[in-house]
C-alpha cells in the first residue's frame, strides 16, 4: 500500500469542497421559487406568442363574450 501525501489528499478534498459548493449553488438557484416563476412566465408568453394559440383564444374569448352579451340581452 502506498501512502498519500497529506497536502495532495488536502488539496483534492478542497477542489472536491469547491465543486460541491458551486453544484449546491446552482442548484439553488434553479430550486429558487422566483426563478422558477419567471421561467414559468418566459414559457407562457412564447405560447402565447404563437399566432395559433393567440388567434384561438381571441376567438374563444370573442364567443364567450357575445354569449354573455346575449343572454343579458334575453
Amino acid at each position: 500500500m502506498v501512502a498519500r501525501d497529506p497536502e495532495n489528499i488536502q488539496r483534492e478534498i478542497e477542489k472536491t469542497r469547491d465543486a460541491l459548493a458551486e453544484s449546491l449553488d446552482a442548484l439553488a438557484d434553479r430550486a429558487n421559487p422566483k426563478t422558477l416563476i419567471e421561467g414559468s412566465k418566459e414559457q407562457i408568453a412564447e405560447k402565447l406568442a404563437d399566432p395559433k394559440i393567440k388567434y384561438t383564444l381571441i376567438a374563444v374569448g370573442t364567443l364567450v363574450g357575445l354569449a354573455v352579451v346575449r343572454s343579458i340581452f334575453r
